[in-house]
């Protein structure tokens, strides 16, 4: 039981999907780029972020913690589960994209 309390906190491959992470990018694409390297410099590269940092912004966008107007809409969209698995997705690209 410890361990799922702290895969929770440090989600990992036990409780996200890569994959399914990969699948759900596609309407990150449009602002985060195919490899998680934003195409414009106004978002943020996501590419090798800290899946635990991906995941407490995403939820701060759901709440309304932290607003934006493109962000939002997309957060209110995604369940834990999403959010474990995109997180575990761009967490994996690393930062240097081919």
């Amino acid at each position: 039981m410890v361990v799922l309390v702290m895969a929770a906190w440090f989600p990992g491959d036990a409780l996200a999907d890569r994959e399914a992470g990969k699948r759900k990018s596609t309407v990150c694409i449009g602002c985060h780029g195919p490899k998680g390297m934003a195409v414009n410099k106004l978002w943020p590269n996501i590419a090798g972020q800290n899946p635990g940092y991906i995941i407490a912004q995403l939820q701060a966008f759901k709440s309304g913690l932290r607003t934006s107007s493109f962000m939002q809409p997309i957060a209110m969209g995604l369940t834990a589960v999403d959010m474990r698995n995109l997180a575990l997705y761009y967490a994996g690209l690393g930062k240097k994209c081919d």
